[in-house]
């Protein structure tokens, strides 16, 4: 497992940083190899904040936490990692998806000024590249929860299409399924 810590507005700590490390090495069995954590430690007046982001075989998850004590606000972010990675490994074993194939997406954010003013070409701030996993909606939904967003992208594991599943004002799931021409 290779960890990645950081400090913000905080000294760099050696006891901290073996305590993370010692804590995050509970999670391992239940992923596989190989797992990249980046943590990310800071404090701001008295609120000290421990966030992660765990990279492991097509799965991302992210936790924060926030506390007045540095160790109880790791304590609280790998227990919330740990529990997601409970949820998804039982969910895990009730959908096994047949197909093995990735797609890659590229992901763009575009200035609202450059829209808004009518120009001809929209103004690129940022892009990304992501791999695509097929996956069942349940499980895209699952994926979508563990990492905190409001939609994700994804490969149908059955029709191997492109879809969409997102999360509605009123709480629940949308799903954009793209109709053939």
């Amino acid at each position: 497992m290779q960890i990645a810590v950081t400090f913000r507005h905080m000294e760099s700590s050696d006891p901290v940083r073996s305590y993370v490390e010692e804590k995050l090495a509970r999670v391992k069995k239940y992923i596989e190899e190989p797992i990249d954590a980046q943590v990310v430690l800071s404090v701001q007046k008295i609120v000290h904040r421990a966030e992660v982001t765990m990279v492991a075989k097509g799965l991302t998850m992210k936790s924060v936490e926030e506390t007045s004590d540095m160790y109880a606000a790791i304590d609280l972010m790998v227990d919330k990692i740990e529990r997601q990675l409970k949820r998804y490994k039982e969910k895990l074993k009730k959908h096994k998806s047949q197909s093995s194939g990735q797609r890659n997406v590229e992901k763009s954010v575009i200035a609202a000024p450059s829209v808004d003013e009518g120009s001809q070409e929209p103004e690129i701030i940022r892009s990304h590249s992501f791999s695509v996993k097929p996956m069942s909606v349940e499980e895209a939904v699952m994926q979508m929860d563990l990492l905190d967003k409001d939609f994700l992208v994804f490969t149908d594991d059955r029709s191997e299409e492109m879809n969409v599943v997102y999360r509605r004002k009123d709480g629940n799931y949308g799903l954009i399924v793209p109709q053939g021409s």
